[in-house]
């Protein structure tokens, strides 16, 4: 496979991050070539799209080229950004996947000096995690067999029932956010509660659950970790604070005001207006947000945090804005 010169870089070079805020020295960044619909299948079905009546209206193949193109674009502006800032960018392999490299985030954790490729529940990511390995030292693919079993039948046509049994451990990277020591993680259609224990065997850390606060997908348009001890919460979900872990219930937080909605190219929408709060911290004073959020801007500047206010048009459309686009390889624990 052809790789362009820039999209290459050292293989096997260190890795150490273990929160959401220390000082970013390395990331990985995604791109939207070949992103994808998949066919239909019983993962897809359950998952995403649980409340479609027709399924010969769910869309499948190649997103339109004019969503592509504009993402790369977006993208480019977002590592512009940060190489200015002095972090250094990689890219993943351009590769004819089943799905997408557009969101680095939803199929590897970096905690510590450790990478862990999760055992998605979707079938067509199910091996995503390797346009990135070659950036990855010491990645450990948990590649668990996604069995029919897996997928709750009840749950379609009812969004409140939840797509995943517990038979087998399955989760998205993306359904955990860190914070040193203690690791977050929300129980979803992305995510079960079998797939916490898994994670709570990998890590020297302590795994708390998220529940009965978002059934769709993943966690970071629900709770934002701004810096120790300051979240982001979204008050469509998180109606009060006692519906956190209880390790999380003496942070101060923020309530996100009301989304302002970019909107999505139809009829691919992956995500709400909430995908606005989906920001992602250079550190703990800086943070890349979306350049419509000017309401969001404005309450975190009250408590110190800069935001670079940037372009990223098909957030809603791809299902990701700055935070899913990311993995931080590196970072200063701080």
């Amino acid at each position: 496979m052809y790789l362009p010169t820039k999209y290459k870089c050292d293989i096997g070079e260190a890795m150490h991050s273990k929160n959401e805020w220390g000082k970013l020295n390395k990331v990985i960044v995604g791109h939207a070539h070949n992103a994808t619909v998949p066919e239909i299948d019983i993962s897809l079905r359950h998952i995403n799209y649980a409340d479609v009546k027709d399924e010969l209206t769910i869309p499948a193949g190649k997103y339109p080229q004019i969503v592509v193109d504009e993402a790369n674009e977006d993208l480019t502006t977002f590592v512009d950004f940060l190489e200015k800032e002095g972090v250094d960018v990689v890219r993943p392999d351009i590769t004819d996947c089943n799905y997408y490299n557009y969101c680095p985030r939803d199929s590897v954790i970096v905690y510590k000096d450790k990478a862990i490729a999760t055992p998605m529940p979707l079938r067509a990511r199910r091996n995503e995690y390797q346009a990135y390995e070659r950036h990855l030292e010491n990645i450990h693919p948990y590649d668990i067999m996604r069995s029919d079993e897996l997928y709750n039948p009840n749950c379609l046509g009812d969004r409140e029932v939840l797509a995943l049994t517990e038979h087998e451990p399955a989760f998205d990277a993306a359904n955990v956010i860190r914070a040193n020591d203690d690791l977050l993680y929300l129980v979803s259609n992305s995510g079960n509660k079998s797939g916490a224990n898994l994670l709570q065997s990998i890590v020297d850390a302590k795994v708390h659950l998220l529940e009965d606060v978002y059934s769709y997908m993943h966690i970071d348009s629900t709770v934002a970790f701004l810096r120790e001890g300051l979240m982001l919460l979204n008050p469509s979900r998180v109606k009060s604070i006692d519906m956190m872990p209880k390790a999380f219930r003496n942070w101060d937080y923020i309530m996100c005001p009301e989304p302002v909605d970019i909107g999505f190219y139809a009829p691919y929408q992956n995500s709400s207006p909430w995908i606005s709060m989906n920001l992602f911290s250079v550190n703990k004073d800086l943070v890349a947000l979306e350049e419509h959020q000017v309401p969001l801007q404005q309450e975190l500047e009250k408590y110190g945090i800069e935001c670079a206010m940037l372009p990223m048009r098909h957030a809603a459309t791809l299902g990701g804005c700055f935070h899913c686009v990311t993995l931080d390889l590196d970072r200063d624990d701080d």
